[in-house]
């Protein structure tokens, strides 16, 4: 017997290359899980506890959003102020303003307190279908910092009902304490900090930037071979504001995603292809910072390179909790069609934080993750800014 089956809809499982249409199509779940999938006239007469008429309404795979910075404590409202009156973000950096404003207010708040901050984001975020998404660190920059926010992330997830995914992100800049001391603060990284998470469980992917910015690209490399070292998957930040042959190398290190890449040379598109690393677009920050460059969206073309889309969710470039802005940004900002746009968002998504084949996708066997949408067709989604909220979202076979 099934628990649930929800019959007359029109599905976009994401099998294939496209957006893998079915309809009529039915689901039927059980113990949480897809137990079928497939066009209603192929339905077994398996009897059902519940039965869902879907009235030809459009199913899609529960959001992932794989780049977020969910848990942080204060915001940088006054910086953004401040930057819409001209100050540029160099500025505001040299008055200790930047990730160290939220470092700051991030180290003084007690696990609770990070928790009950990020809640209504993450509420946020599933109202407007999310089911899987992946929480960083990085603002703690020290280690019982870090290790709150990724305490912090774990919480959420159990306490929301959805899939989080951590990263690791200590090196995202140099905290004040190794002012100068790059080559120090990666060393503490690796020998005290990153063991301590994993000792604890807490972290799934290690991140970092290969961007230049405070931290060499050597020192970055050091972290990220010890991290695959002891197992981790890892990605990374890159090529956002120039061009520093971040693809490329990520891709050489075997990185899961290379995350902006508004720069990134072709040589890096080549070597993320033939890796497979996936490119993470992030339109929310390119549109809050009012940077004039998009991502080679003709070259990942081009060379087959899998195509993500996240929110970025954080204070200070990309404040956003609707995953519906970012697919409108995506097509209408960065001009990606709508297939790519919602399987950026869903099944690339999941290959980008190392979930593909288990997320993602409608398919039997998987996590009953979907949402049932109140559209007239799949482009409704990428075309609304923000304005088309879910009919119902169901997470593990449980309707929210």
């Amino acid at each position: 017997m099934w628990d649930d089956v929800w019959v007359d809809a029109r599905l976009c499982t994401m099998e294939g290359p496209g957006l893998g249409v079915v309809e009529p199509g039915a689901i039927a779940v059980r113990a949480g899980r897809i137990a079928w999938v497939g066009p209603m006239a192929e339905l077994p007469a398996t009897p059902a506890r519940h039965r869902h008429d879907c009235g030809g309404r459009w199913i899609l795979p529960g959001f992932v959003d794989g780049h977020t910075h969910l848990v942080f404590a204060g915001d940088r409202v006054g910086e953004f102020e401040r930057q819409l009156a001209g100050a540029t973000r160099r500025q505001l950096a040299a008055e200790g303003g930047g990730i160290l404003a939220t470092m700051r207010a991030t180290r003084a708040a007690s696990e609770d307190a990070l928790v009950a901050l990020a809640a209504p984001r993450l509420a946020r975020l599933m109202a407007e279908g999310v089911t899987t998404l992946e929480i960083k660190s990085g603002y703690g920059l020290e280690r019982e910092s870090e290790l709150r926010m990724l305490r912090a992330a774990r919480r959420l997830g159990r306490e929301n009902g959805v899939r989080v995914v951590t990263s690791f992100l200590g090196a995202h800049s140099l905290p004040p304490e190794y002012a100068g001391r790059a080559p120090d603060y990666l060393t503490h990284l690796i020998e005290e900090v990153l063991p301590a998470a994993m000792a604890e469980t807490l972290v799934d992917i290690c991140d970092g930037g290969i961007e230049g910015l405070t931290i060499p690209h050597a020192d970055m490399i050091r972290l990220y071979e010890a991290a695959k070292a002891r197992g981790l998957p890892i990605r990374g930040h890159t090529d956002q504001y120039r061009d520093v042959d971040g693809g490329r190398i990520l891709a050489g290190l075997g990185a899961l995603s290379a995350d902006h890449l508004e720069y990134v040379n072709e040589a890096g598109v080549a070597a993320m292809a033939k890796a497979g690393t996936v490119a993470m677009l992030l339109p929310g920050s390119t549109l809050f910072l009012n940077e004039p460059r998009r991502p080679p969206l003709d070259g990942f073309r081009k060379h087959g390179v899998r195509m993500a889309l996240a929110s970025n969710c954080n204070p200070g470039s990309s404040p956003t909790l609707s995953p519906l802005l970012v697919l409108a940004l995506g097509c209408s900002f960065f001009r990606m069609t709508v297939t790519e746009a919602l399987r950026g968002l869903t099944v690339e998504g999941a290959h980008a934080i190392g979930h593909g084949g288990q997320v993602g996708e409608l398919r039997a066997g998987l996590p009953a993750d979907f949402v049932l949408w109140e559209i007239s067709e799949p482009a409704e989604l990428c075309y609304w800014l923000g304005g088309a909220p879910p009919r119902q979202v169901v997470r593990g076979g449980v309707a929210a």
